[in-house]
């Protein structure tokens, strides 16, 4: 590395991801975003991100069998599952505890063989758990995937207990590749940090669990569908125009201090790489008429959207981002809003085992330097001698 270049202040080295937010580029395991999601399975991504490079058909077929094997609801799993749902948990909580209930009867070898089994399990269980979950909550008893069908197909499968169509197997598929990493981010650093301990990697998912679970790092899609629907309604009773309606409704979002979910980036000062590819996903799925309208709408919403920006915020870059994106592919596969964050890690758990196993193998404690900003001089007082506001 470049003494020289940005990344070598960086709070740990990595051959993961690189996240280029003034050129607008992602790369994940040394390709460009756009060439690898539309047309790796999820299995070569995963096996990518922990092996640095694209399997052989064996391997991909030995992989794909591995995780096959391990989706399975444990009975721990299952119990920490329904004391979820009759706390009425939410789907993030729900999955947190699982994990770390899974943890509990799971014991692995302290070398790289045996950490690289527990990335397979926990990559290979939790969209079991997701889905268990969400049919536990409605009522309906967990299933269990055919052994032959791919990662995102069970996953899929153990939702709604019959099998999905190509066309959607291979929208999610290109969703989970799109997000399975993304630099050092909150949830991706937070699995660092613990996984620099020497603690369990159970633990650091758990961790990870933890951060993704704050709004501001994994709730943005569910809230961009909510702006969606709401300009939707509020055009069908004002009978304006949906242009009209979206400009109103940026206009009184920006003047109230609010926040559009979907659209500009913390990291991306041009576009987000993955909302086009999302973008295109989504396009796909709109050969169907079933999702052709509420896409149609959705489109018009967002270019509504960005021109009114650019008027209220010039020279901001407040371009579409992958959340608009994901709650746009996410609905039309008909997931539940409130599980769009536990969707997204389903698919980051592959990102997250990949850095955890990196960062326990080189072996150093991640202990970041602070700026401490407090005082320097003050003079001890007696309690007798405080006056009645302390000091």
């Amino acid at each position: 590395m470049n003494p020289e270049s940005p990344e070598a202040n960086g709070a740990t080295r990595t051959r993961l991801s690189r996240v280029d937010g003034q050129a607008g580029e992602l790369i994940i395991g040394g390709f460009r975003l756009e060439d690898l999601a539309p047309k790796a399975s999820f299995e070569e991504v995963a096996f990518l991100l922990w092996n640095d490079r694209l399997p052989a058909q064996t391997e991909l077929a030995g992989l794909r069998a591995s995780l096959a094997g391990e989706r399975i609801l444990s009975p721990e799993a299952r119990q920490a599952l329904e004391t979820a749902r009759k706390l009425e948990a939410g789907p993030m909580d729900a999955l947190r505890f699982a994990v770390e209930a899974e943890a509990l009867q799971q014991a692995g070898s302290d070398d790289q063989p045996g950490w690289q089994a527990q990335a397979i399990r926990l990559v290979a269980r939790v969209p079991i758990l997701v889905a268990a979950y969400d049919r536990l909550r409605a009522g309906f008893a967990p299933v269990d995937p055919p052994a032959e069908l791919g990662h995102v197909a069970a996953f899929l499968f153990s939702l709604k207990g019959v099998e999905a169509s190509a066309a959607a197997v291979r929208a999610l598929e290109t969703y989970f590749n799109t997000v399975v990493d993304h630099g050092l981010n909150a949830s991706t650093f937070a699995a660092r940090v613990v996984a620099s301990t020497h603690s369990d990697m159970a633990a650091s998912i758990a961790a990870a669990l933890a951060a993704l679970k704050g709004p501001l790092h994994g709730g943005a899609p569910g809230p961009a569908l909510t702006m969606i629907e709401t300009i939707g309604r509020r055009m069908t009773s004002s009978g304006r125009t949906l242009a009209a309606e979206t400009e109103a409704f940026v206009r009184e979002t920006i003047a109230g201090g609010g926040r559009l979910m979907g659209f500009g980036h913390r990291v991306y000062k041009v576009r987000d790489p993955r909302a086009d590819v999302l973008g295109q996903a989504a396009d796909r799925l709109a050969e169907d008429q079933e999702h052709a309208d509420f896409l149609e709408r959705a489109r018009a919403i967002e270019a509504v959207t960005l021109r009114v920006l650019e008027e209220l915020k010039p020279g901001r870059n407040l371009r579409t981002n992958v959340e608009f994106y994901t709650a746009m592919l996410l609905q039309c596969l008909r997931l539940p809003p409130d599980l769009f964050t536990a969707t997204f890690a389903s698919a980051r758990v592959a990102g997250w085992t990949a850095h955890i196993l990196e960062q326990r193998f080189d072996g150093r404690l991640i202990r970041p330097l602070e700026a401490y900003v407090g005082p320097r001089d003050r003079v001890w007082v007696p309690i007798e001698d405080r006056s009645p506001n302390g000091g």
